[in-house]
C-alpha cells in the first residue's frame, strides 16, 4: 500500500493531457466514439438490423436508428439474461446492473460489458482522480483510503455465467487489483445486502483507518457518519479521521444535505458532484469553483439531447453538443460500449458551460421524488394509491407528495396530502397500506425503507375538499390541462397547500 499509493498519485496527476485532449475537441471526440461504437456492433442482431455497416455520419445514424426506452430493449436483455451473446454488443455479456424500475417493471436490468466497465467507468473513475489534483495538487488524498458506500443489493446468480447485482456491487466484484488496496471496507462488507448490519460493520471497521476520502450517496453517508459518531463520542468525523478531505456524492441532489454534512464533518473538505448511473459515469464536477460537471466524451458514450417538449413525440428530434444551449432542460440520448442505441435514460439535464461542456442534473422527465435515492415516479405512486385504495375502501380524487427532509433527530419520510372522495376508516392503516404497495412497486423505495434506516412511514394527510381547486385558482391554473403535481422532489409547491390547509383549520 505505502509503495503503490505514490504510484497510482502519480499516474493520475500525468494523465491531465490526455483530458485536455478531448476537452479541446469535444466534437471530433465525440464522432470518433459513435464511429468506435458502430464499427464494433456491425455485425451484431442489433447493428444488422439498423444496417450499422452503411452508416458513416451521424446524420445517417440518427435517421436509421430509433431512440429506446427501456421496454423497447427489454426483450434483447432478457435474451441476454438467458445466455444468448451478439445481440446488442459484439463482446460477451455476463453482468447487469439491477438499478430502479420502468413503469412496467419494478427493476430494469442494464447490461454491462467488459469495455463499459474499462473504458467507461474505471476509466472515468481514473479521471476523477486526475481532476481532483489539478485542482489541489498538494492533495495528499492517497496516503489514506477511500471508503465507498456501496448499494444494498448482494451480487446474485441468473446461471452458470451470468450475475446481477446494483452497481456499485458489479463494480466492486470486477474492480482492478489496485482498486482494492486503496479503498475500504473489505469486499465482504462493502457487498453486505442487509442495511442495518451493513452500516454497523462499516462504521466498526473503518473507524482505526486512515480515511481522506469518502464517496456515496448522501442518504447512506449520513446514517453512517452518525453512527461512527455515537461509536467514538467524537463530535465531529474530523475528530474520527482527521486527514479527511475530499466527499464525492451523486445519486440525489446534495442541497438538502450541504449544512449538515458541514455540521457533522466539523472542518473544510472539498465536496465534488458525480453523475453516475447504470449506464455509464457520464460526468463529474471538475473545477470546485464551478457549479456544473464536466461531461466525459471519449468513454465508450455518445450523447445526444432532447429538447424536453419533443419528449412524447412520435419523431423526437435531438440534437449534438454543437447546438446545446445554456439553461436549457434536454433529456440525454446515449449509445454505449455497454450496448445501449440511442437509449432514453430518462433524466433531464441542463448545460452550466460551453467549451468546455459542464451540465448539471436538473430532474427526471416525469414527476418524481428522489430526495432519498428511491426514485419514486408517478406510475409507482399512482399504482401505489390504487393499491391502498383497494385495502381499504377508500376512494382518492386527487393528491400530491413531497419529501420531508432529515434533520439531526429524525429521518426523511414522504408527505401526501390527499383528498378523498370516500375516506378510509382509518387513516393510518391506509398510510400503512400506501407504505407497502410503494414498497412492492419500488425496489429503491424499499431499500431506503428497510428498518426505516433513511425512510420513516409516509405522512399522510386527509385534505379537505377544494384546497387543490383554490390552490390551482391561486397559481392562475385552474381549468384546462393545468393540475395539482403528483410528485414533487421539493417542498415548494406541498408548503404552499399546507398553508390554504391551515388557513381553513384556523
Amino acid at each position: 500500500m505505502k509503495i503503490l499509493s505514490p504510484a497510482i498519485s502519480r499516474l493520475a496527476r500525468l494523465r491531465y493531457w490526455k483530458i485536455e485532449q478531448w476537452v479541446n475537441n469535444p466534437i471530433d471526440a465525440q464522432r470518433e466514439v459513435l464511429q468506435d461504437l458502430v464499427t464494433h456492433a456491425q455485425h451484431t442482431e442489433i447493428g444488422r438490423k439498423y444496417g450499422f455497416h452503411e452508416l458513416f455520419n451521424i446524420r445517417r445514424f440518427k435517421e436509421r436508428v430509433s431512440i429506446h426506452e427501456y421496454d423497447d430493449i427489454k426483450p434483447y436483455i432478457e435474451r441476454l439474461m438467458k445466455g444468448e451473446q451478439n445481440l446488442l454488443w459484439n463482446t460477451p455479456v455476463y453482468w447487469f446492473a439491477k438499478s430502479s424500475g420502468t413503469t412496467s417493471d419494478k427493476s430494469k436490468f442494464i447490461p454491462i460489458t467488459e469495455e463499459s466497465l474499462e473504458d467507461c467507468h474505471y476509466q472515468g473513475s481514473k479521471d476523477i482522480l486526475t481532476l481532483y489534483y489539478h485542482f489541489n495538487p498538494d492533495s495528499d488524498l492517497l496516503t489514506g483510503k477511500g471508503l465507498v458506500i456501496g448499494g444494498s443489493h448482494q451480487v446474485s446468480a441468473i446461471n452458470e455465467e451470468n450475475f446481477y447485482g446494483d452497481l456499485s456491487a458489479v463494480l466492486l466484484q470486477n474492480s482492478p487489483f489496485w482498486g482494492h488496496w486503496i479503498r475500504t471496507p473489505e469486499l465482504s462488507i462493502a457487498l453486505m445486502d442487509e442495511w442495518e448490519g451493513k452500516i454497523e460493520s462499516l462504521a466498526q471497521t473503518t473507524i482505526q483507518e486512515n480515511v481522506t476520502s469518502i464517496s456515496g450517496v448522501p442518504t447512506w453517508t449520513q446514517v453512517l457518519i452518525k453512527r461512527i459518531l455515537e461509536i467514538t463520542g467524537k463530535p465531529t468525523l474530523k475528530d474520527v479521521w482527521p486527514n479527511l478531505e475530499l466527499y464525492i456524492h451523486g445519486g440525489v441532489s446534495f442541497t438538502p444535505y450541504k449544512e449538515n454534512f458541514k455540521k457533522l464533518i466539523g472542518g473544510d473538505i472539498h465536496y465534488l458532484d458525480m453523475y453516475n448511473a447504470s449506464e455509464g459515469l457520464f460526468a463529474v464536477q471538475d473545477n470546485p469553483n464551478e457549479e456544473g460537471m464536466l461531461l466525459f466524451l471519449q468513454h465508450g458514450i455518445f450523447y445526444e439531447f432532447m429538447p424536453v417538449e419533443e419528449y412524447g413525440k412520435s419523431n423526437p428530434q435531438t440534437v449534438g453538443l454543437s447546438s446545446v444551449e445554456l439553461d436549457k432542460n434536454y433529456a440525454p440520448v446515449i449509445s454505449t460500449n455497454g450496448g445501449l442505441w440511442r437509449y432514453l435514460t430518462g433524466d433531464t439535464i441542463q448545460f452550466t458551460s460551453l467549451y468546455p461542456f459542464r451540465i448539471k442534473v436538473s430532474g427526471r422527465l416525469k414527476h418524481f421524488i428522489n430526495a432519498f435515492g428511491e426514485e419514486l415516479i408517478v406510475d409507482n405512486s399512482d399504482k401505489a394509491i390504487a393499491i391502498a385504495c383497494e385495502k381499504t375502501g377508500a376512494v382518492v380524487n386527487d393528491y400530491t407528495a413531497a419529501p420531508v427532509y432529515f434533520t439531526e433527530t429524525s429521518n426523511g419520510a414522504h408527505e401526501w396530502l390527499i383528498e378523498f372522495d370516500t375516506p378510509p376508516e382509518n387513516l393510518q392503516h391506509f398510510a400503512y397500506e400506501l407504505d407497502n404497495a410503494l414498497k412492492s412497486v419500488n425496489s429503491d423505495y424499499e431499500a431506503k425503507r428497510h428498518k426505516d434506516i433513511a425512510l420513516s412511514m409516509p405522512v399522510v394527510h386527509h385534505l379537505q375538499k377544494g384546497i387543490f381547486t383554490e390552490w390551482l385558482r391561486n397559481k392562475g391554473k385552474l381549468g384546462g390541462q393545468h393540475k395539482v403535481p403528483r410528485l414533487n422532489n421539493n417542498r415548494k409547491y406541498i408548503e404552499e397547500i399546507i398553508c390554504i390547509m391551515n388557513q381553513k383549520k384556523a
